[in-house]
């Protein structure tokens, strides 16, 4: 069951932002014209979105706008027609995150955090689909595309990852029927696609493919059946696989795999 897929790595810097963006949006507390900011949003053009505007399918931060000229601020939260929208061009990113950094860009995290490595090509608001623990490393999509962040995050029906799991203790056959019927974590049951030992290597190493989304939930499953966990490395998400991405590199995602993403 367990292989690995292989991916050119991330060689060059992406192309800058599109002019579309202008200077306000390095300043989040600069304002913008919402008809600009849903026309830079890909939406429809400037003279289009007053319309829009003007009818009431605009709302900011919760609350209906319709005045001409209106200015919002980058961090304030856009939806046309009941839809999140965003102004900057959309950013996709695969890391290949090294052991001991967290995903977020919490302060109290400095350096060591996953998003600081993509901060050398990439200034854009970018939030990670699917966490990896700080303990734990491999593969991690970064985006600010909110619409495919929401779909792939699901909780419940996520996307397809696969774990190779490296054990203080042997992993038992009995577990592996276990697993393969499900186990019941938190009060859900959650799926295990496949469960298998690692080609070659001793039955400390496991390969576990699930779908699920839910924080934290490998560690737990493992708790749970008695194991301590030495190594966790994700290393295939969806249809993007780690091969020839090296620990602490990225990449940026080609449009068909964005595509590919977004259909399953």
């Amino acid at each position: 069951m367990y292989s690995k897929g292989s991916k050119k790595n991330f060689k060059s810097k992406p192309k800058p932002s599109s002019s579309k963006v202008d200077q306000q949006l390095k300043d989040p507390q600069a304002g913008m014209r919402l008809n600009k900011y849903i026309s830079n949003a890909g939406i429809c053009s400037r003279r289009e979105a007053d319309v829009y505007i003007a009818a009431g399918s605009v709302t900011v931060n919760g609350k209906p706008v319709t005045e001409m000229g209106y200015k919002v601020k980058l961090n304030d939260d856009v939806k046309f027609d009941g839809r999140s929208i965003n102004p900057e061009p959309k950013e996709y990113y695969l890391l290949n995150k090294p052991q001991g950094f967290y995903t977020s860009g919490k302060i109290e995290h400095q350096s060591k955090t996953a998003l600081n490595i993509l901060r050398r090509v990439s200034n854009a608001k970018l939030e990670p689909i699917g966490r990896l623990e700080n303990s734990a490393c491999g593969l991690i999509m970064y985006t600010n595309d909110g619409t495919l962040a929401k779909k792939l995050g699901n909780s419940k029906k996520g996307i397809k990852q696969l774990y190779e799991l490296h054990l203080k203790q042997k992993f038992s056959q009995s577990h592996i029927n276990t697993l393969k019927e499900g186990i019941l974590i938190e009060g859900h049951k959650v799926i295990i696609d496949d469960i298998s030992y690692v080609d070659n290597k001793s039955n400390y190493f496991v390969g576990l493919q699930l779908s699920s989304m839910r924080p934290n939930i490998v560690p737990k499953i493992m708790t749970k059946l008695g194991y301590e966990i030495i190594k966790m490395d994700r290393t295939v998400f969806g249809n993007l696989t780690k091969l020839n991405l090296p620990r602490g590199h990225f990449r940026v995602l080609t449009k068909e795999e964005v595509i590919q993403l977004g259909m399953l």
